[in-house]
């Protein structure tokens, strides 16, 4: 299997880097590893949880992510400005960068692959339920689909809808169902 061109590049970048002795190989294997195995979306999905138990952090959350996330001094960037929206009955949101990969890597890791694709990046502006069909996600026709574009300055988060049959679990248990798509707002949890 070969990878993009845009991959590619990167891998000569970094070799060339480490070669020249401006990157130690050991910090990018750190910050794989931190995103990818200890950051992850978990960081988010605790979040969502949160706000599905306690309508006072749900509020503050939806007012100003970026305040009510402060006490939990997560470590990592992309979250100065972090605009949380939240999926009801009547609106469906899902997130996109169109300029590039802007992504709320603090709150929830690494982006996946797809979220960088440019097919994703400007087709999901012209025709999100198409994109969110080919997720296997069908918004119903009355339900608004609203996309928000993050960029540097801002990135967003989607609070997604609580299954009625999740409403008995604990923090720990919701927290543990809440996917980093759902967060995206490429999937909706059942």
């Amino acid at each position: 299997m070969s990878s993009s061109p845009a991959a590619l590049r990167a891998e000569a970048l970094e070799s060339l880097l480490i070669e020249k002795g401006l990157l130690d190989p050991a910090v990018v294997d750190d910050v794989i590893e931190r995103y990818n195995e200890r950051i992850g979306p978990m960081r988010g999905a605790q979040l969502v949880a949160r706000a599905w138990t306690e309508p006072d952090f749900k509020q503050r959350l939806l007012a100003d992510g970026s305040a009510a996330i402060a006490e939990y001094d997560f470590e990592g960037g992309q979250v100065d400005k972090l605009v949380v929206v939240e999926n009801t009955d009547t609106v469906h949101n899902m997130v996109v960068c169109t300029l590039c990969s802007c992504y709320p890597w603090a709150v929830l890791g690494l982006p996946p692959k797809w979220y960088k694709d440019p097919a994703y990046r400007s087709r999901v502006v012209r025709e999100p339920r198409a994109v969110l069909s080919e997720f296997g996600t069908d918004v119903p026709t009355d339900k608004t689909i609203r996309v928000w574009d993050s960029s540097a300055e801002v990135r967003y988060m989607v609070l997604p809808q609580m299954p009625p049959a999740w409403r008995s679990a604990d923090v720990g248990t919701l927290a543990e169902r809440v996917t980093r798509d759902s967060m995206i707002g490429v999937e909706v949890l059942a």
